[in-house]
């Protein structure tokens, strides 16, 4: 038996498979209650569940957060309800009113995991493949905080990641790059079981998924126990007894019955994704030999579940260690809580401002991508949690800071991810470092890939966790790579994102305040869209330098009410200066608006909107190279939009400006026509 062990014995104790019939029980009538969900999965993972969570998992119920805790994730998370009935039978604050309550409206029990929603869910799960992709993540954190804290006779940072998936999660492309990255990265103490019940929502999969799993884990690098009968508590032991002592990441192949004990529906589609119904729940009662009413557990079952008294002794035994570690490393104990609670260093915003107002008065005509990487060699050794990558374009993205070290198979303490060309995937591991706790992550690519990513940076602002994400390569200020690789909807698309907050800094300064900024938030996720190009330093005043944080700002002005404004963000607000000279010439009194971060402008109050776009200025026009979308709103009926609504060309970038209108010349006609209609 493994160190974490408890045998089931005594006269009085359930069997193991009357205990995962205890999960099978909940996950059908809870299913069958909300007359929704998915009992297939719950019903043929139990017995593996069972094995797991009673005999290694290492968790305190009583604390879901404690650091040091094994990390549990449901990647198939549409059956959902295994991790319900789980947390509820072992104790966690998860009442069976609110199983009962399954997928009803503010439930502590939706339809899919939801992070910060149920005790015990360590992410948002129901994107295949991308509970997986966290997993990892949470490995390399697992790891990283390892080599970092632990000393001799000190494993203060131990625990194992589990991830449960099947067969959608392999389909799903992401499984290809972050299993590849996690074997290269050599992450023993993760450990995945593949529910292998030959059934997806269109019926057997041997007639769209042939993949020979086991061989291909085993070319990634995986220590792989194929063949396991997961309906065998015995063989499920004694694979994860096998696998914890690898130094690979192991992939524990687990051969299951869907919708195991239905009667009717066991093996078959359609125990997938629907109530098994009320005539076939009774009948799967009378197979399991499960005696009692719906939503029924007997005490001796909660008995055997109940996992606290494990979870305090695990605790306090870290606790213990905990206390002598810091006896004999004040400092490093010190810098572990910190982090590990995520707090930022106690001088950081006095060492970030001083930062900024040192880059504000030196000032530097440098593209923004340049100024984000002087910003990492400013902040980088202040924040010894940041962690960053990048995906194949270090060298471009310009990620790399002077404090960087690669993360390896060799080295774990490395700060440093070499993502390969992985977007989708290093975009959820990132998540995975963030929701592990201990890390700020980072890391980039081009603008333009954040469509590979998509569906990873929804999840980080549907969980409202801080990974940041750098994407260079703006506009088509790209240039002769030309349209495939030029920007020009991805800016207004990662606007539409609800809790995305996104950035196209103007400067060396506006990126340094969006650096901070990025830091400081640990409630959603930040995107920055960085030139390829050099733009100008543009001066500001104090007043000016501390509203760059508000989203937007009057960055230049005239005496009086201006007649008209124009309002840019990124490369585009050094070219509407340069307009705003020529307009000046004609006698047009101008306002230019920097606008790097709309959503936080949009949260200001009425009065200071008001006094940056004053209502009664009704010729207005933006300025950005991108789709207009989205623009309409500060420039209001009688205002115009410059943009790009359609896609670029290959040429030099100043080629391919000039050609779209993007001159000084244009953009100050276009304020005359906007004049000429207010």
């Amino acid at each position: 038996m493994g160190e974490n062990t408890r045998p089931l014995t005594g006269a009085a104790m359930p069997s193991r498979r009357e205990l995962a019939n205890a999960i099978r029980a909940l996950a059908m009538d809870a299913v069958q209650k909300a007359n929704s969900g998915h009992p297939g999965m719950p019903m043929g993972m139990a017995d593996i569940a069972e094995v797991l969570w009673n005999d290694y998992l290492k968790h305190d119920p009583a604390d879901p957060k404690w650091s040091d805790r094994d990390r549990f994730v449901l990647s198939n998370g549409h059956g959902s309800m295994l991790q319900y009935a789980l947390l509820h039978l072992s104790g966690y604050p998860l009442p069976m009113d609110e199983l009962k309550r399954f997928r009803q409206l503010h439930s502590k029990t939706p339809g899919h995991p939801e992070y910060g929603i149920t005790p015990g869910v360590e992410t948002t799960t129901g994107p295949l493949g991308q509970g997986l992709a966290n997993a990892v993540g949470m490995a390399i954190a697992e790891r990283s905080l390892a080599a970092q804290f632990n000393r001799p006779s000190f494993k203060l940072v131990d625990h194992y990641t589990y991830v449960f998936l099947g067969d959608g999660c392999l389909m799903e492309g992401i499984s290809h790059e972050v299993c590849s990255l996690a074997g290269t990265l050599g992450l023993g103490k993760l450990i995945a079981f593949y529910d292998d019940n030959g059934i997806s929502i269109d019926g057997e999969v041997h007639g769209w998924f042939t993949d020979d799993t086991p061989k291909r884990f085993e070319a990634y690098g995986w220590h792989v126990v194929p063949n396991v009968d997961g309906h065998d508590a015995e063989a499920v032991k004694r694979a994860i007894e096998e696998s914890r002592k690898s130094d690979k990441p192991s992939l524990i192949c687990c051969k299951t019955i869907i919708g195991f004990g239905s009667p009717n529906k066991q093996g078959k589609e359609s125990s997938h994704g629907a109530a098994l119904g009320v005539d076939e729940v009774t009948l799967a009662r009378g197979q399991l030999g499960w005696k009692y009413p719906a939503f029924e557990i007997p005490a001796e079952y909660y008995k055997a579940w109940d996992a606290r008294p494990r979870g305090k002794a695990f605790k306090d035994n870290w606790e213990k260690l905990f206390k002598a570690y810091r006896a004999s490393y004040p400092e490093l104990a010190a810098e572990f809580e910190r982090r590990t609670k995520g707090e930022l260093p106690a001088d950081w915003h006095s060492r970030s401002k001083a930062f900024i107002d040192q880059v504000s008065a030196a000032g530097a005509d440098i593209a923004t991508r340049k100024a984000s990487e002087n910003v990492l060699n400013g902040f980088g050794p202040l924040l010894p949690e940041l962690i960053g990558g990048s995906a194949d374009l270090t060298g471009s993205n310009l990620t790399y800071w002077k404090g960087s070290r690669a993360l390896s198979k060799q080295d774990a303490a490395g700060n440093y991810i070499f993502y390969g060309v992985r977007e989708f995937g290093m975009s959820a591991v990132m998540n995975g470092l963030a929701l592990h706790g201990g890390f700020i992550p980072y890391g980039g690519t081009f603008l333009t890939f954040s469509d590979y990513a998509r569906n990873a940076l929804r999840m980080a602002a549907l969980m409202g966790i801080g990974s940041i994400y750098i994407y260079t390569h703006d506009s088509i200020g790209l240039g002769e790579d030309g349209p495939t690789h030029q920007s020009v909807e991805h800016i207004a698309s990662l606007r539409l994102m609800p809790n995305m907050e996104v950035w196209r800094p103007a400067d060396d300064t506006e990126t340094a305040v969006a650096w901070a900024r990025a830091i400081e938030r640990r409630d959603g996720p930040v995107s920055m869209a960085l030139s390829r190009q050099n733009l100008p330093h543009l001066a500001r005043d104090a007043a000016q330098l501390a509203a760059i944080r508000r989203g937007g700002y009057v960055l230049q002005d005239t005496a009086g009410t201006p007649d008209a404004i124009l309002i840019a963000t990124g490369s585009e607000v050094a070219l509407a200066a340069a307009a705003i000279k020529k307009l000046a010439e004609k006698g047009i009194r101008t306002r230019l608006v920097s606008m790097p971060c709309t959503s936080l402008f949009d949260g200001q109050d009425q009065a200071y909107r008001d006094s940056v776009l004053p209502p009664t200025v009704k010729a207005r026009v933006s300025v950005e190279a991108g789709v207009t979308a989205g623009w309409h709103r500060y420039v209001g009926a009688e205002g115009r939009s410059m943009g790009l609504d359609r896609y670029g060309e290959s040429a030099p970038a100043a080629d391919v400006f000039k050609y779209f209108g993007f001159t000084a010349d244009n953009v100050a006609s276009q304020v005359e026509a906007a004049l000429s209609r207010s």
